[in-house]
């Protein structure tokens, strides 16, 4: 439709939202109990099998449309306007391995911390986490498979920039949290840093 650039008001309408953002113990939470210090967790939509939301996750990903996750990342950050979220300093997303980067020609999710960005007035830091060890894909694999494939995966290349801030860590989807968790493990390895996390979609398996 003109003036809708990838779906259309309706179909925007009838996503299901989370609602997560307003509270403090939601199931995106949850997958850190007990694994991790997060401070505060939440996620967007829910990744319902045959939904709108679904498709536009496929392609952000797969279809060479960085601007879905832009444009998505930044209704996200209306979003989290005046909740939770405004607290954290800084926005960190989830890195893809050089090679990874290099076949797709992009990150999803700086497409969509850079949407974040705009909106809550967060810088986006893309220079601080890298993943360093090329993983395989995590789909099919068990929570244990999934978190001992990311295990050490990542690590940090500029510590003082972090070093007492609380950073925003943001992805596309959350299933198990495995990503999330190996990321923000290593965030925590340095001096006062809080982490928080946000995602576009979670996956209830």
């Amino acid at each position: 439709m003109e003036g809708e650039r990838f779906l259309c008001t309706k179909c925007l309408y009838e996503i299901p939202k989370t609602g997560f953002h307003e509270k403090e113990d939601n199931p995106v939470n949850r997958l850190f109990y007990g694994i991790t210090r997060v401070q505060y967790a939440t996620a967007f939509y829910y990744f319902i099998k045959g939904s709108k939301f679904r498709h536009l996750i496929h392609k952000l990903k797969y279809a060479n449309r960085p601007d879905i996750g832009r444009e998505l990342g930044k209704m996200f950050g209306t979003e989290l306007q005046g909740s939770f979220f405004d607290q954290t300093d800084m926005i960190i997303p989830v890195p893809l391995h050089v090679s990874k980067k290099r076949s797709r020609g992009y990150n999803q999710s700086e497409a969509i911390a850079e949407g974040l960005s705009q909106t809550i007035g967060k810088p986006l830091k893309n220079d601080v986490l890298e993943r360093h060890v090329f993983t395989e894909t995590q789909t099919k694999k068990t929570v244990e498979q999934r978190r001992e494939n990311v295990s050490d995966a990542f690590r940090i290349k500029t510590p003082e920039m972090i070093r007492g801030k609380h950073v925003l860590l943001v992805d596309d989807v959350a299933t198990t949290g495995s990503t999330l968790t190996a990321c923000a493990e290593e965030l925590l390895k340095v001096e006062g840093v809080m982490v928080s996390v946000a995602v576009l979609a979670y996956a209830d398996t």
